[in-house]
């Protein structure tokens, strides 16, 4: 099929905050909107325009290296630990979801297991697919990246419900006497592992994924 005019070649660009369509001016270093020295902001709220997110595969990439550097303290460390009155353990995450389960708690543990191991991966993998079919300039399942990155995006906001359990943990057993639930350095290296992550999807310009595109399809 034809190949549709692309924003730069119509001179327009979009606000990434308010979404607000201003027209920019090609050739001039300050007001292209190509990342570069521009002073062109937004009239509606102000935020500088970028055709693309400024060094996106760098700082996407720098966050979610340094993410994943501290999610193997944050399953080595322990998260929690559970002391009653003749037994102290101390628990990673992979031991808390089995001491879980076999407390008969089978839908905690699968919620824990999910939020702690399952969703990081999954995002570590998506992210990591995404940034090396974007730098490649890849054709490949555009339509389905776009809905991924939505999707890695969505999911972000409920990566941080471990962290939610070990403080509702620790809140409800401090109301007994005789037992007692506190967090351990993991959970703190968990917590930022998830903000890390966080922050690469939204370094990301999912703009990058139909970088290339020259038909409509």
């Amino acid at each position: 099929m034809s190949a549709l005019p692309r924003a730069s070649e119509l001179g327009l660009i979009a606000c990434t905050v308010c979404g607000l369509v201003c027209r920019n001016v090609p050739g001039d270093a300050r007001l292209d909107g190509d990342g570069v020295g521009d002073d062109m902001a937004c009239p509606r709220c102000g935020t500088t325009l970028h055709r693309r997110k400024p060094d996106s595969y760098v700082r996407t990439w720098a966050l979610l290296i340094a993410a994943f550097i501290l999610y193997i303290p944050a399953n080595v460390l322990p998260i929690m630990r559970t002391a009653s009155l003749n037994d102290v353990d101390d628990n990673t995450i992979i031991s808390g979801v089995v001491e879980l389960w076999r407390a008969g708690s089978p839908n905690l543990a699968i919620i824990v297991f999910t939020a702690s191991i399952v969703v990081p991966m999954l995002k570590f993998l998506a992210l990591g697919t995404l940034l090396v079919s974007s730098q490649r300039g890849s054709g490949w399942a555009r339509v389905q990246r776009a809905k991924l990155y939505r999707l890695v995006e969505l999911i972000g906001y409920w990566s941080m419900l471990d962290v939610f359990v070990v403080a509702l943990l620790t809140a409800l057993v401090r109301f007994s006497v005789l037992s007692l639930v506190e967090p351990l350095p993991g959970v703190i290296f968990f917590g930022l592992t998830v903000v890390l992550t966080m922050l690469a999807s939204m370094s990301f310009d999912p703009r990058l994924i139909w970088d290339g595109k020259d038909t409509d399809d």
